[in-house]
């Protein structure tokens, strides 16, 4: 399915979410419409419109400086768009007060770009830090500490602190982390940055292990391809402040786009190098 300028409203003429309306597919959980987005003259999300559905796993990829990571803030209430609107579970965020957008967001586990950790903090602070936050009682924190430290393979590591820690183990962390408050959304930023392959491959296995052992729908964003058809039911590109093609992994590699051509296999020359060249 490729979507451009031409095909924005996604809500009305996606074939897949008039099926999911009529019992054919899982609920949508996340609904973007229309998103735009601007920081003083740049824009940087224009007429975006992505929906994912309940439990699964989908990989938005763009350039660097594309907005992912800004879309990712729109989908849990940290940037409020400029038009458009951003429905979770029904609900549209706009609707909600500053009270109120602060349990919306205990719908989200977020981990960060190489982990995010609190350097100052041990592994079990880190991961504790949400439950302390919500006030869970302190046997009630131990043990959900250890819980998910065993779901990302890290027990025992509670004592340790960050600087201790390889680059896959920090990103564990902060998985581990991300899950604590058993989020049925859970959103990666870059997991695989900075990481061997091997390593990459480890983090893919231990996303989809995640997601599938806590029921949720997972987005990550990412520039690596391998782990974006790795862990992806659909991939979307984001380009110029749309999403202009959004397919599982094997149509999304066989798109006739150029553009996503180009991008998938890494090319110097291309109409993504000409854009940047014509903007120059």
């Amino acid at each position: 399915m490729s979507l451009d300028a031409s095909n924005a409203d996604l809500v009305t003429r996606d074939p897949d979410l008039i099926m999911a309306t009529q019992g054919g597919l899982p609920p949508v959980k996340i609904d973007l419409q229309r998103i735009s987005k601007a920081f003083g003259e740049k824009t940087v999300l224009d007429g975006l419109d992505i929906a994912i559905y309940e439990g699964e796993s989908v990989v938005i990829l763009g350039g660097s400086g594309s907005g992912k990571s800004v879309l990712l803030k729109h989908m849990i209430g940290l940037l409020r768009p400029d038009s458009g609107r951003v429905v979770v579970d029904g609900v549209d965020i706009e609707t909600l007060g500053e009270r109120e957008i602060t349990g919306f967001r205990r719908r989200f586990g977020m981990s960060f770009q190489e982990g995010a950790l609190f350097d100052s903090m041990t592994v079990f602070e880190n991961v504790a830090f949400a439950l302390r936050r919500a006030k869970r009682p302190k046997d009630e924190i131990a043990a959900r500490v250890a819980e998910c430290l065993e779901m990302v393979h890290l027990e025992g590591a509670e004592a340790k602190m960050p600087a201790e820690l390889s680059g896959g183990m920090r990103r564990r962390v902060g998985f581990a982390r991300a899950i604590a408050l058993e989020p049925k959304i859970l959103l990666f930023d870059e997991p695989t940055t900075g990481l061997d392959p091997v390593m990459k491959a480890v983090i893919d296995e231990l996303i989809l292990e995640l997601q599938q052992k806590l029921g949720s729908t997972a987005v990550s964003i990412t520039h690596d391809m391998d782990s974006a058809f790795r862990i992806a039911e659909r991939i979307a590109m984001l380009h110029r402040g749309k999403i202009i093609a959004y397919a599982p992994p094997a149509e999304f590699r066989a798109s006739p786009d150029p553009r996503v051509q180009q991008f998938i296999q890494g090319l110097a020359t291309g109409p993504l190098t000409d854009e940047i060249v014509d903007r120059a």
